[in-house]
């Protein structure tokens, strides 16, 4: 199965950088625009895809639905374990606010945050939904629209990498993930559209550990450099919790 993961649209409440979670916000007004240069993109890059997913929230699924009607006969899906994490009391307020106030925002995947829940929660739930899709979809290709705080759930996941240091990774709303998943493992991992902070000069910096180089090769050091736009690596499973 592969999964290509999109951020969803740009919101007025992004620019105003204000805390979303499960609140929604109105589209900036060039949404239409802004949209067609990713359906450009993906077009550029030949994909076709089985079905469309999102989020239940409105800027996901109205980002889905856009790109679905272009691509008349494509079925579109909504699956709420897909939401972004659920800020609680935090929802709509300032982010410098929140970074000032509150320590463990953006820095504990654990905390709990009041009446909502951990980044871990809903790593642990959107990762499995996503993993979950290869039941009904094996073989097949599908575009995913995602919100930035589960795509960082979703990269450090299935990539190994640590997740309390990658909360603040930036997420561009032009980010076009592609993920090959196989038997509940991502083997492959590329990056089509605007560079996420995970990239640094074009290289992605993946932990060894069990992971085998494309080659075959094992690598020597601690950590391993690994270009998207020309290598793959076989990636071995990691718990989503």
């Amino acid at each position: 199965m592969r999964l290509i993961v999109i951020r969803h649209y740009k919101t007025l409440n992004n620019l105003r950088r204000r805390i979303l979670g499960w609140t929604d916000s109105p589209p900036i007004p060039s949404w239409r625009t802004d949209l067609a240069r990713i359906d450009a993109l993906l077009r550029a890059k030949g994909l076709r895809f089985d079905a469309v997913y999102s989020s239940s929230l409105a800027r996901a699924r109205e980002t889905a639905r856009w790109l679905a009607e272009q691509r008349p006969g494509t079925p579109m899906r909504e699956r709420p374990e897909l939401n972004e994490v659920d800020y609680g009391e935090l929802a709509s307020l300032s982010k410098d606010w929140a970074q000032r106030h509150w320590p463990q925002y953006k820095s504990d995947p654990d905390f709990v945050f009041p009446n909502g829940e951990s980044f871990a929660a809903m790593r642990e739930r959107s990762v499995n939904c996503l993993l979950g899709l290869e039941r009904q979809h094996k073989g097949q290709t599908l575009l995913v629209v995602l919100h930035a705080g589960v795509i960082r759930g979703l990269i450090t996941c299935l990539l190994d990498l640590p997740f309390a240091t990658n909360l603040k990774q930036k997420i561009s709303h032009r980010y076009i993930g592609d993920f090959t998943i196989r038997e509940q493992r991502c083997c492959r991992y590329d990056e089509l559209g605007e560079p996420s902070g995970f990239v640094h000069n074009g290289v992605i910096d993946i932990p060894c550990r069990s992971l085998t180089s494309a080659g075959g090769m094992r690598p020597d050091a601690d950590s391993w450099d690994w270009t998207a736009e020309t290598a793959s690596a076989p990636v071995g499973p990691t718990s989503t919790a």
